[in-house]
Parts: C-alpha cells; sequence; structure tokens
C-alpha cells in the first residue's frame, strides 16, 4: 500500500500552498517499481552479455567440434606479414559450407574476399572461390585479383646478388577459372581458362631492370591463356588433410594473341603432396613441384619465381626467377587440441634455365610455426611460420616471417 503525507507538507514541498485535505500519495513510491526495473534491466543485460562473451570464447577459443556441419561466415581484420609486402592490413571475409551436409566425405567450399593495404604500398582486391559439389563430383576454382605492389627485383638465374636489388612497381589484374570433373575415383579432370595483365614503372632508373638490354616484358604486358589438367586426389580433407595423396599435373598454352612481345608458349606444373598419420597428434607431410615456361618473348613476370608462404619460406619472392623451377619440402605437424597446432618444417629448391639443373645449386629452407584453428571442424587455420635459407658471401642470412590464412601445402 501506498505511503500517504499530509498536504501542507506536500504543497510546500513543490512551493504552492493549496487548501485540499484530501491525502495524497507520496510521489517517490513511484520511483519504486521504477528503481526494481533498472536492477532488472542491468541484470539482463549483464546476463546476456555474459552469454555473448560465452558463445564468442566456445566460437573461437572452446576446444569442442562443431558436428552440425553448418556454413560458417566469418569477417576478417585481415593481418599479415610477408617480406615482400610488409605489414598487410585491411578487411576480408570468409564464409565455408558444405553443399552435402549429410555426406561426412563432402569437402568444405570456400569463399574469401579481401581488401586490403600494406607497409610497403601494396593495395589488393581479391576474390576466390574453391567450391565442391555433392559427392565431390565437380569442383570449381575461381580467382579475380586487381593488385598494385611495389618489390624487389634482383636479376634472372640461381645465383642473383644482393646488390643488384633494384625497386619496381608492379600493377597486376588477374582473372582465373577453372573446372574440374571426377570421371573416376579420386581421378579428376580439368579445364582451365586465365587472362593476366601487368605493367611496370622503375623507382630508380640505372638499376638492373633499366640496364638490361635482355631483359623482355619492362614494360609489361598480357597474357591469355587456356589449359587442361590431371588430378588424383585421396585426401581425406582439402584444407587440414592427415592422411591421403593428391597430386596434379596441368598444361596451359598461351597463344600469339597480342603479337608483339607478348609471350607465346606453354606452362606446365607438377604438384604433389603425401600425408601420413603417425599418431593422433602428429601428421607429416611431403610436398613437391616442377615449373616450367617455354616458349619465346618469355617475360620476366611470367618465369617461376622461388621463395613464398607456401614453399622454400624464408626466401624473398622474386630473388631467384628462371625458366624452370624445382622444389621439395617436408612439414611435421602438430596439433595439440582442436584450437592450437605446431609445425617444423623443412625443404630444397632451385631455379634454372633449360639444362641447368645441378645438386649443388639447390638451397635449402628450414623453419617452424604455430597455428591456430579458428574453425577446428573444417580445418581452416592461421598459421605463423619463420623460415630460414641460405647465407650467401657477403650477404645476412635469409629469412622469412609470415602471418597467413590455410595451410602452406
Amino acid at each position: 500500500m501506498a505511503a500517504k503525507i499530509d498536504k501542507y507538507y506536500y504543497l510546500k514541498l513543490f512551493g504552492v500552498k493549496l487548501a485540499v485535505q484530501t491525502p495524497i500519495l507520496n510521489p517517490f513510491h513511484y520511483f519504486r517499481p521504477m528503481k526494481k526495473l533498472s536492477i532488472c534491466t542491468i541484470f539482463v543485460l549483464i546476463t546476456v552479455n555474459a552469454i555473448g562473451q560465452k558463445k564468442l570464447i566456445e566460437k573461437y577459443l572452446s576446444n569442442k567440434t562443431d558436428t552440425t556441419r553448418k556454413g560458417s561466415f566469418m569477417p576478417l581484420p585481415v593481418f599479415r606479414y610477408s617480406q615482400e609486402i610488409g605489414i598487410e592490413l585491411g578487411l576480408g571475409a570468409l564464409y565455408s559450407v558444405y553443399l552435402d551436409k549429410k555426406d561426412p566425405t563432402n569437402r568444405s567450399s570456400n569463399f574469401t574476399g579481401i581488401l586490403s593495404a600494406s607497409t610497403k604500398g601494396q593495395y589488393n582486391v581479391s576474390l576466390k572461390s574453391d567450391i565442391w559439389t555433392k559427392q565431390n563430383k565437380y569442383n570449381y576454382i575461381g580467382e579475380v585479383k586487381l593488385r598494385r605492389m611495389p618489390f624487389n627485383y634482383y636479376g634472372i638465374g640461381n645465383e642473383t646478388i644482393h646488390t643488384n636489388e633494384d625497386r619496381l612497381v608492379q600493377d597486376q589484374i588477374k582473372l582465373v577459372m577453372h573446372a574440374a570433373k571426377k570421371l573416376a575415383p579420386n581421378l579428376y579432370t580439368g579445364f582451365s581458362l586465365g587472362f593476366e595483365h601487368y605493367s611496370f614503372k622503375d623507382k630508380a632508373a640505372g638499376g638492373i631492370f633499366d640496364s638490361d638490354p635482355y631483359l623482355v616484358g619492362k614494360t609489361g604486358g598480357n597474357v591469355i591463356y587456356a589449359g587442361i589438367s590431371q588430378s588424383y586426389d585421396t585426401r581425406n580433407s582439402n584444407n587440414y588433410p592427415t592422411k591421403g595423396f593428391v597430386g596434379k599435373v596441368s598444361y596451359q598454352y598461351a597463344p600469339d594473341f597480342w603479337a608483339g612481345e607478348n609471350f607465346t608458349g606453354s606452362l606446365i606444373k607438377v604438384n604433389a603432396s603425401n600425408f601420413w598419420s603417425l599418431s593422433r597428434k602428429f601428421v607429416l607431410g611431403l610436398n613437391g613441384l616442377f615449373y616450367t615456361i617455354q616458349g619465346k618473348n618469355t617475360p620476366f613476370y611470367l618465369l617461376p619465381q622461388m621463395g613464398n608462404d607456401e614453399m622454400m619460406r624464408g626466401y624473398y619472392t622474386g630473388r631467384y626467377r628462371d625458366k624452370n623451377l624445382l622444389a621439395a619440402q617436408a612439414e611435421l605437424r602438430y596439433r595439440y587440441n582442436n584450437r592450437f597446432g605446431a609445425v617444423i618444417f623443412g625443404g630444397a629448391g632451385q631455379v634454372f634455365d633449360n639444362g641447368g639443373l645441378a645438386i649443388k645449386s639447390f638451397k635449402p629452407s628450414i623453419g617452424a610455426g604455430g597455428r591456430y584453428f579458428f574453425d577446428p571442424e573444417k580445418g581452416l587455420s592461421m598459421r605463423l611460420d619463420y623460415g630460414i635459407g641460405e647465407k650467401r658471401p657477403n650477404e645476412k642470412r635469409q629469412t622469412g616471417f609470415y602471418i597467413s590464412l590455410a595451410e602452406a601445402f
């Protein structure tokens, strides 16, 4: 029941004198339900916030695996690093989904988009898709990339020297489409189309890029190509395989479409990996590749380049480039739990002109890294790797630190 006060106190309280004898309800009484409501509201907000934080922790840090096989959308702040581009910052998004949730063998289809810039002047817009249909019958891969990237050019060959470093700026447009069909168990035959445009600006005239009279493609150019591929894939996952083999051979041909100094010829790629589960937590992976480009008017920017965040980690991309690239690596992967893991890796590789392959010319690559699985069920990871390469005379040892998405192979 509401409390009462006399009229005088009430009227005096408001500075008005009225001759009213009727008892008046205490006005402060009406604030009590509001006070209770405020406490309840605060309690609800705290509870909701706690539940939200718990879900956030479970989503990104929990060791539990989501067995519902539902799709996952993740807006990602882009934070990557490599010695070529520096610190890359931007916005990205990753959508991963199973097109057949009931089939445990159906591989995840992944769609990514990135808009970023780096501390070394790179600007990048990238859209990628890797689609696996029901029963993994078809695989569709697409990529659209617009990029401006400053980089260091050192010349052609397997023995370039650091003092020849020449700073260039590359503008690139890349469009790639690939479709493959399963013709037999684990056997895929594919067809691809691609277009690439390049243009270059020399930041410091008079360097090796400007002074080499035999260098093809100094102003850039266009290349359009079509190709076929054959692959054999028995992996148990396309993101984080723990057993199985995958091998792919592709042939691409670039016709004389634009004439002039634009490339005409063939590009052959062979890439193979095998994985063994050594125990519940340890996996051994082996990976080897061979790239060769053959034709006339071969521009320097299409030559196979050694060194990146996937193969021959520790070497600056493009420090060594030539008509052929041969490299191999091994990686021992340790999965501490569903969220975290670590790796150690080692490999060797070289670039060479036709007929110039030599055992003594292989360069070493060793290193280690950590893994964070932001989608444990699909095996999607972010990795930090540190690679160590060779030490050439009168130069610092070549090394590289990388922050990237997905496994190296």
